[in-house]
């Protein structure tokens, strides 16, 4: 996160502790702040699968999707979004444990 975001949002936070601002403002900023997920290209997926031995059923199965998505991910027919893609970053850099219970 950049010094500016950085500074924005402890303001925020003061700014709401204080009172001054109304939880809506806050949340707002607090997700502006967010740092977005880049894209995860299909080649990444296969390795991220290929690099923890899942076949596509299980890889699907821990980040709670279907085998064709999977499929349709790694053949590039269509991309991770929203909480997939959270989760196959968390796994790309926490690996499996976190998806583990």
């Amino acid at each position: 996160m950049s010094k500016i975001l950085q500074t924005v949002q402890e303001t925020s936070k003061g700014l709401y502790n204080a009172g001054v601002m109304d939880r809506f403002t806050f949340l707002r900023i607090e997700e502006l702040c967010l740092t977005p997920l880049p894209p995860m290209p299909p080649q990444e997926i296969k390795q991220l699968r290929a690099q923890h031995h899942l076949s596509q059923a299980v890889f699907a199965y821990y980040l709670n999707v279907k085998t064709v998505t999977v499929k349709k991910w790694e053949s590039g027919k269509n991309a991770p979004a929203g909480p997939s893609l959270k989760l196959l970053h968390l796994l790309k850099h926490k690996g499996l444990e976190p998806l583990q219970f």
